[in-house]
């Protein structure tokens, strides 16, 4: 799949693996929080509508009106911001949400 300007690749995703180790639950990022899809239009193979998603901390891309977020493909890509709304959640769905991811 081609992507956008609107959601490019982050170039180097050492440091933001949610990969678990040693079959833990995976951590985060400093910083990382979860969103709701409830736009997909366009992003139908990357993006599920009312799905959770894991956001990366990327002040750049939200400076500009972007979020960077882990999609279907487990890649982290920048999309428009307006397509998700942010959500807390307790603690075990938290832990149900990083180890899907």
């Amino acid at each position: 799949m081609k992507r956008t300007a609107s959601a490019r690749k982050k170039s180097s995703a050492s440091d933001t693996s949610t990969e678990p180790s040693s079959g833990a639950p995976s951590r985060l990022p400093k910083g990382a929080r979860f969103v709701v899809c409830v736009n997909n239009d366009g992003y139908q193979a990357s993006l599920e509508r009312n799905k959770i998603y894991v956001a990366l901390p990327d002040p750049e891309a939200e400076s500009s009106g972007d979020i960077r977020v882990i999609d279907e493909s487990g890649e982290d890509y920048l999309f428009a911001a307006k397509r998700f709304v942010a959500v807390e959640l307790p603690q075990a769905v938290q832990a149900s949400v990083r180890r899907a991811s």
